[in-house]
């Protein structure tokens, strides 16, 4: 069986295990703190970055999101996520990489570091301004979001793609920090609640860090 070493907080291991649910994959969860540096996991992985995917049976490790996406897509025929015609999987991987890089860039890793590393690795306070910045860029692309959604019924098209998973996992790491207000965000709002209520998605709002809770909203499906 497949095993995934991941972070819970880590957007780009959620985006992993949102595909796997979706595409009825087996895979166990190995929880990995990548900042321990563990001999066994950067034996699977030098970079010692999450999350990383192992099959033992099979002699088989499997590393970066998007590549064990990409891997699943054309290995695993039920509900594709990377869909439609050509100029559409190219929309869709356009968004993912919008999602993975310049969301990540601008709102869940300076939350991560902020509201997380600092307080569990460096036992310092966070920087309210570098804070500040997170939740004004969030705004920004929750503007594109809404957008996108205001001529699309997902964000790539006519069907939910890699291109929501990736968005939605990015969006559940922030909003877990308390990076995320909803206000004048309707569209945005409407389509995650729409996550939030699927199954693949309930294990991800069920999870708690040992010592960081989130806000009251972050698991009501309606909110």
């Amino acid at each position: 069986m497949w095993q995934l070493h991941q972070f819970p907080l880590c957007p780009f291991s959620r985006k992993l295990r949102l595909l796997l649910s979706e595409k009825g994959v087996a895979y166990e969860l190995w929880r990995e703190n990548p900042w321990e540096g563990r001999d066994e996991f950067l034996a699977l992985n030098p970079a010692g970055r999450t999350p990383v995917l192992h099959n033992p049976d099979k002699g088989m490790t499997l590393l970066d999101s998007r590549a064990i996406c990409e891997y699943f897509e054309e290995t695993v025929e039920k509900s594709p996520m990377i869909n439609g015609t050509s100029s559409n999987r190219a929309e869709i991987r356009r968004l993912v990489a919008l999602f993975d890089e310049n969301f990540f860039s601008d709102v869940t890793g300076p939350l991560l570091h902020e509201r997380m590393k600092k307080r569990l690795i460096y036992r310092q306070p966070p920087d309210s301004r570098v804070l500040r910045e997170a939740m004004k860029l969030a705004h920004g692309h929750l503007d594109y979001i809404d957008y996108l959604i205001d001529h699309r019924p997902w964000l790539a098209g006519a069907q939910m793609s890699l291109a929501d998973l990736t968005a939605a996992a990015q969006i559940s790491v922030a909003d877990y920090l308390g990076g995320i207000d909803w206000s004048g965000h309707e569209q945005s709002r409407g389509w995650y609640s729409v996550f939030k209520s699927r199954p693949s998605f309930r294990p991800l709002l069920s999870e708690r860090m040992e010592v960081i809770q989130p806000p009251s909203h972050y698991a009501d499906v309606n909110a």
